[in-house]
């Protein structure tokens, strides 16, 4: 049995499908794609001879075993490992919003219960929560219930998705909002709970909702001061 991360990759939007194969071989269900824009100066472009281009961003789950084979297959067939190809890395979660959530992002792979953060001295923790396109509002709404302050939403495309009506009871659509929430760690909890409750599989929104501890911050002193 292994722990259970986030795994966040970085490459040329080109080497997508390359990318979502690498997932799929080491057994990798289900992965988030948001497009975003390199910000190398055009002299260091020029420099290196090379041409702006779109990047492509992937959020999944993986297992540390997991991992080691994705790291492996990815230096093997996207040469990430190579300056200019990309980034991958993967930072601990420490807690899912529900056991078949935990089960859709981590179908087949061995992973230990998650308990809480693996770094208890965090006071705040990174709330994800991946919902269907057009209802950040509701996810928000809810967050705030529980104390959340601002959450920042971004587009994102989902893949694997066909397998969530075998864990989830319910079909999710491709098209995805991802709203991120930074939140004292005590509040984590009920903001997380109340997203389930009104924002959930049970709603339109179809919510999953995970966390990752934060180990420092900076522009919260407001909220420190509450």
């Amino acid at each position: 049995m292994s722990g259970i991360y986030l795994l966040m990759t970085i490459t040329k939007r080109c080497v997508g499908r390359r990318l979502l194969s690498c997932y799929e071989k080491t057994g990798i269900p289900a992965s988030f794609c948001m497009l975003a824009q390199g910000t190398a100066t055009s002299e260091t472009l020029d420099f290196l001879g090379l041409e702006v281009t779109e990047k492509l961003v992937t959020l999944t789950v993986a297992s540390s075993d997991t991992w080691v084979q994705a790291k492996r297959e990815m230096e093997e067939n996207l040469q990430i490992d190579v300056p200019g190809t990309g980034i991958a890395f993967i930072m601990p979660m420490s807690s899912v919003g529900g056991k078949k959530v935990l089960q859709f992002l981590t179908d087949g792979q061995q992973v230990e219960k998650i308990e809480e953060s693996h770094m208890k001295d965090t006071k705040y923790e990174l709330i994800v929560v991946i919902a269907n396109h057009g209802h950040s509002e509701e996810v928000m709404d809810a967050a705030r219930k529980e104390g959340a302050g601002g959450g920042t939403v971004i587009h994102a495309k989902g893949t694997g998705l066909e397998r969530a009506e075998k864990f989830l009871g319910v079909s999710i659509a491709d098209e995805k909002e991802l709203i991120l929430i930074v939140a004292k760690t005590e509040m984590k909890n009920a903001i997380m709970k109340s997203v389930m409750t009104y924002a959930g599989l049970e709603s339109r929104a179809r919510s999953v909702v995970f966390s990752i501890p934060v180990t420092d911050t900076a522009g919260l002193r407001l909220q420190e001061v509450q």
